[in-house]
């Protein structure tokens, strides 16, 4: 690999994204979704024609109350200033507990309920009641798979990447992609060496993170993110920031994933070359990065591609899809995103649309860019994932063009 381009380059005025109408709604959502989130099944498990003795709607009902006033004081104690882990872990806990829970009150609430009606299946107490149990077996399945699917090593997802452009030296070239490890409040030492165990055993020629490397400071979660040290490219290690390094002192991940040997992407690019042909590897900031405040933090393409010869076909790693606008002007053979997470939890990948173009896989912009979007190699928050799995995703790049022979 070749840098080619300067650390800091100078910046241009960023394009300032409109946000609709939806996402200024979504902005109310933190004040009214716990609300929602515990008082909808509290309602259709409980108050809707069960009639359960007194005693078992009152200390049920206590339970509901008490998540709904629970989850926001340890998210604050645990995500707020103080950053107290176990607070954090009962929180994020609580919530993963509660969407799942809304969901299916919901679906079954309605659905379920009305198969029973139409089926003339018992009276109203008895369907009432078979949807209570329901829901509840249900959920207790879905966050036991979930939170087994969360901890686990991800799944390998293997594809080929067909890029016009790449020169037949390239042909085969393996990139593996890892991205939102989100070390965090669970300690994930073990389960990080073994994610970066199976990297290197994917015998890449570039190994790629695309950013939230973790919640909290390089500093407090440096023993989990310690084994990314051991990862092995034959040609070089790349990452860029997310939006949750600027929640958490991002110089201060920048320089730990350049002490473990990473090359950090910075709005600057290297290449890589085999066979007489060169591969332009770029990468920027987070969309969020100049918002931080920090200085010489932002998502700058053009400096990015500084210097780089316009013929070559270019790689770039932008944490999140929605960039893709972006390159797909500056005719961008390939951008490596994650953030999405596949949605985590269905089917919050329904809200992960309203913001983002692409929730997962392989996706094509414009007459030339393709987009891959990865579901993440860790979780956020809730330690659960539900019909979203994790993946280290090992992209293999072809040439048009056939190789030559030996």
């Amino acid at each position: 690999m070749t840098d080619t381009s300067d650390t800091r380059p100078a910046d241009s005025a960023p394009q300032t994204a409109r946000r609709s109408p939806l996402l200024r709604l979504m902005s109310y959502l933190p004040m009214i979704a716990p609300v929602l989130l515990w008082a909808v099944p509290c309602w259709v498990l409980l108050y809707t024609g069960q009639h359960w003795p007194l005693s078992v709607t009152a200390a049920a009902t206590a339970l509901f109350v008490l998540g709904l006033v629970g989850m926001p004081l340890a998210m604050v104690h645990g995500h707020g200033r103080r950053q107290r882990d176990r607070a954090a872990i009962a929180g994020d806990t609580l919530l993963g507990a509660s969407w799942v829970l809304f969901t299916w009150s919901v679906l079954l609430g309605v659905l379920l309920r009305l198969a029973l009606t139409v089926a003339g299946v018992g009276g109203s107490q008895d369907r009432a009641r078979l949807v209570t149990w329901a829901v509840l077996g249900v959920a207790v399945v879905l966050l036991a798979w979930g939170y087994a699917e969360a901890r686990r090593v991800p799944r390998v997802r293997r594809l080929d990447v067909r890029l016009p452009r790449l020169g037949a030296g390239l042909d085969g070239t393996r990139v593996v992609l890892i991205t939102d490890t989100h070390y965090g409040p669970l300690d994930r030492a073990r389960w990080s060496a073994r994610v970066c165990e199976t990297v290197n055993t994917l015998e890449a020629d570039l190994v790629c993170h695309t950013g939230d490397i973790a919640d909290g400071t390089a500093r407090r979660r440096r023993a989990q993110a310690a084994p990314l040290g051991t990862v092995r490219a034959t040609r070089a290690r790349v990452y860029v920031t997310g939006n949750h390094e600027y929640y958490s002192e991002a110089q201060g991940w920048v320089d730990l994933m350049d002490e473990l040997g990473w090359e950090p992407l910075r709005n600057r690019h290297l290449l890589l070359e085999r066979g007489g042909d060169t591969l332009v590897v770029a990468g920027v900031d987070d969309v969020t990065a100049e918002s931080s405040g920090l200085a010489g933090h932002r998502a700058h393409l053009a400096g990015a591609l500084t210097g780089a010869d316009p013929g070559l076909p270019v790689l770039l790693l932008a944490h999140q899809p929605k960039f893709v606008d972006r390159a797909a002007a500056a005719g961008i053979d390939l951008q490596l995103s994650g953030h999405t997470h596949g949605g985590q939890i269905w089917p919050f990948h329904h809200l992960v649309r309203l913001d983002q173009p692409v929730v997962a896989g392989l996706s094509r912009h414009g007459a030339r860019t393709l987009l891959y979007t990865s579901r993440g190699t860790g979780f956020w928050g809730p330690p659960f994932r539900v019909f979203a799995p994790s993946e280290i995703t090992l992209l293999v790049l072809r040439s048009p063009q056939p190789p030559a022979s030996a």
